[in-house]
């Protein structure tokens, strides 16, 4: 039996499957973006794939807190469409 990794969303504070969670990722330039392969090299944040933890990660600032850089609203859009094709 294969071992799935787990990953903890920095809203909820949930651990869930890495599968389940969006990772945004600050690359070594300081750019922002949604990593979909979670395999982007630097520094990342999960969050779980759920539009009421976006809002809420977008309202109180907590992912520009940890990549300690400021999100541009288009990332916040761009999980939303993520999660709404899936």
């Amino acid at each position: 039996m294969k071992k799935m990794p787990e990953r903890t969303c920095v809203i909820t504070k949930e651990k869930t499957l890495k599968k389940d969670l969006l990772r945004v990722v600050r690359d070594p330039e300081g750019k922002v973006s949604v990593d979909i392969t979670g395999k982007s090299n630097g520094r990342g944040a999960y969050l779980k794939k759920d539009s009421e933890v976006i809002e809420r990660a977008k309202k109180t600032k907590a992912l520009e807190r940890i990549l300690e850089v400021e999100i541009p609203d288009s990332i916040y859009e761009e999980m939303l469409n993520i999660i709404k094709e899936r």
